[in-house]
């Protein structure tokens, strides 16, 4: 799953690195990241010049990410519930990994982690066919097996409103102000097979019995074409610790 996580999930683009900086307002000498997966936006930031801590629970995804990063990215083997670094950080961020923590006291503890008016940003989006006709397909294809695929809002916010999770409790927590969402518009493309590698990594396929997941991503297989270009735009949202 390391190896799927690395080879078919995307990288992050500079304007996301330019964007937190932007908002930070001053340089970022160190940040904290949760669920850091392979490093995909480990490394972003890391040659850029920030010291990163990287925190993922598990060692395959860890070891993988000690390939791809600069030696001087810590690694702490831990949820991020389990933290207990007893540092702050001016930034403390998450790629498409927030969804996993416990919303039980997560801002709390976020906060804890952050100087005073430190940061903390959190980016993510879904990956899509661009043409409407092959997401169709892909939908009708894995319909039997899934009614989407994609990762439910925690709050319920509804997909449709202006400010989406975790904008929507970041406004509501004592802990955090001046919140803020911007998109970063991606166009990607994929082969068919890579595309479907991607779907292998996404936790709605995932929780599929074996046999289902072979099966549905057979069905999806056949009913694209052989070049896949896909929108990847990337929602970001940004807050200042009180």
């Amino acid at each position: 799953m390391a190896e799927a996580y690395e080879r078919f999930r995307p990288g992050y683009p500079v304007e996301l690195f330019d964007l937190v900086t932007a908002y930070a307002g001053m340089p970022v000498p160190a940040a904290l990241e949760i669920g850091a997966g392979t490093g995909k936006a480990t490394r972003l930031f890391a040659r850029r010049g920030v010291a990163v801590t990287a925190t993922e629970p598990d060692r395959a995804m860890l070891a993988e990410l000690r390939k791809h990063v600069p030696a001087r990215v810590r690694t702490v083997r831990a949820a991020f519930e389990d933290l207990r670094t007893g540092e702050r950080y001016g930034l403390v961020y998450a790629a498409a990994a927030l969804h996993w923590t416990d919303p039980e006291g997560r801002w709390a503890r976020i906060a804890a982690l952050l100087e005073p008016a430190g940061v903390f940003a959190s980016f993510g989006g879904p990956i899509r066919p661009a043409d409407p006709a092959v997401e169709e397909a892909v939908r009708a294809a894995r319909a039997p097996f899934l009614e989407s695929d994609e990762v439910p809002s925690p709050d319920g916010t509804s997909p449709g409103d202006a400010m989406q999770w975790p904008g929507t409790e970041l406004r509501q927590s004592e802990w955090f102000t001046d919140v803020r969402q911007a998109v970063i518009a991606r166009r990607l493309t994929s082969s068919a097979r890579d595309y479907v590698g991607h779907l292998s990594t996404v936790s709605a396929y995932l929780v599929l019995p074996a046999r289902e997941r072979e099966q549905v991503f057979a069905r999806i297989a056949q009913a694209l074409p052989e070049t896949v270009e896909v929108v990847a735009d990337l929602t970001v949202h940004l807050a200042r610790r009180r």
